[in-house]
């Protein structure tokens, strides 16, 4: 596993003017919330870290991933938002929801990336066990909510470059 080696939530973004400017909407799933809080938590501060005030984040919960698409439509459908992360956290159990339920909010999240025009990142684990899911929410292989909140910023300011040519 090429993960095993490395804790991927190290970053080179630095703070941008530009990011004073957006507003980022976090949709979370309670559904395993110790992981995806971890998630949340460490997303929200790596925004503020890089110039997002805390009134220009909103984060609302949402029941378990499945939820996670229609709530990012939802806010990606607000004009004052420009990106949505949703983050989730989904666990191989014994019967094939695991399979039902990642496809689905994964095809849903690109969808309405692709229907809204918005960067709607999918910060969504999707582990074989327990142990890996707490690995990738603040453990020995960082936090993907901060992957998650440095790809929105990331796409937000390539938009940017992209819409000043």
């Amino acid at each position: 596993m090429a993960t095993s080696l490395k804790n991927l939530s190290t970053t080179t973004l630095k703070g941008s003017k530009q990011n004073k400017k957006f507003t980022i909407a976090l949709v979370v799933a309670d559904w395993n919330e110790a992981i995806t809080y971890s998630m949340r938590d460490a997303a929200i501060d790596y925004l503020k870290q890089h110039g997002i005030k805390a009134q220009q984040i909103i984060c609302k919960a949402v029941p378990g991933t499945f939820e996670l698409p229609l709530a990012a439509q939802w806010m990606a459908e607000n004009k004052k938002v420009d990106a949505v992360i949703a983050i989730g956290c989904v666990i191989q159990g014994e019967t094939r929801h695991f399979d039902f339920i990642c496809d689905a909010c994964a095809n849903g999240i690109t969808e309405v990336g692709l229907k809204t025009g918005k960067p709607i990142i999918f910060g969504v684990l999707t582990t074989n066990n327990l142990k890996q899911a707490q690995e990738r929410a603040g453990g020995k292989h960082g936090n993907k909510g901060i992957e998650a909140a440095e790809t929105a910023l990331k796409m937000l300011l390539l938009r940017s470059e992209l819409d000043q040519k």
